[in-house]
């Protein structure tokens, strides 16, 4: 059961560093230079907090 956690959270995780890209790019006035090493890095972060929390919480 834990794949399927870890699958919808991935999927989930794609939409939220999308939609933090586009807030910071917004907020910095236009497109970034290295826009996709930005999203990796900040799809990294999120994916290592939240698969780290899933595993604590499912114990194993």
């Amino acid at each position: 059961m834990e794949i399927v956690y870890f699958t919808v959270v991935a999927i989930a995780l794609y939409f939220a560093a999308d939609f933090i890209l586009r807030w910071l790019e917004t907020a910095w006035g236009g497109a970034l230079k290295n826009r996709s090493i930005v999203f990796f890095f900040i799809l990294l972060v999120l994916a290592v907090v939240t698969f780290g929390a899933i595993r604590f919480i499912a114990g194993s």
